[in-house]
């Protein structure tokens, strides 16, 4: 249960406070965030948008527990996360956290099954319950007939749909999506979206979303504008 900080104000589920991260070494060292201060809540969907190379995907690496800021500090409801073990730190990403990204990063010659239900092999949830919660999810992504094929015999859409069901089986309170339909044609993207905003509304799982598709953003509640690794002001869409 989330802690508060007032009666009235619950406390964010993710607070970046003054967040910077450098890349490189000597000469050729970048800062790649600058300053950062962000409040992510719990049920809201954000977008992080900007040009290649602006720091969006940096953002979200240190939001997701990626990566670990060099100044600043990142707050998972209200504990400091830059103070955690590694161990701490694998376990909020393995249980709360889903990921979806560009690059599917499916094992190519195990099952679909099997690779939905990898996070919960990794944590040692038993076989049974692992089929359970990994078929539950093919179900309501519609791929359960696909469970015994081999994810290089799938589609673009059908891999990221079984990335999708990957992010989920976990039943995470945030799924972290860096550019989930960037190698999908239109109506593929169209549809991988579609599922995201209704797991989304249906779960009131909190979706931070990283993009440089205007039209994906504008269906997320609020979107920041990253520009050479500072933040823009956040916005709430219309």
């Amino acid at each position: 249960m989330l802690t508060t900080s007032s009666p009235h104000r619950p406390e964010p589920l993710l607070r970046l406070d003054g967040v910077s991260t450098w890349y490189g070494r000597g000469s050729g060292r970048f800062r790649a965030l600058h300053d950062v201060s962000l409040d992510v809540h719990t049920g809201q969907s954000l977008a992080l948008v900007g040009k290649s190379g602006s720091g969006k995907s940096t953002l979200m690496h240190v939001l997701a527990l990626l990566d670990r800021p060099d100044e600043g500090r990142l707050l998972v409801d209200g504990v400091d996360a830059t103070r955690m073990s590694p161990r701490a730190i694998g376990r909020i990403r393995n249980q709360r956290f889903g990921f979806v990204f560009q690059q599917f990063f499916l094992v190519p010659d195990a099952t679909v099954l099997d690779n939905v239900v990898l996070p919960l092999t990794i944590a040692g949830v038993p076989l049974v319950e692992r089929r359970r919660r990994g078929m539950a999810v093919l179900e309501q992504l519609r791929l359960a007939e696909k469970k015994d094929n081999r994810a290089t015999a799938l589609s673009g859409g059908q891999k990221q749909r079984v990335v999708i069901a990957r992010a989920l089986v976990t039943e995470p309170d945030v799924v972290f999506a860096d550019e989930p339909t960037g190698n999908l044609d239109s109506a593929t993207g169209d549809l991988v979206a579609d599922e995201l905003f209704r797991l989304h509304r249906e779960r009131g799982i909190t979706l931070v979303l990283v993009t440089h598709d205007e039209d994906l953003a504008a269906r997320c509640e609020r979107h920041v504008v990253i520009r050479d690794g500072a933040l823009g002001r956040p916005e709430v869409a219309a």
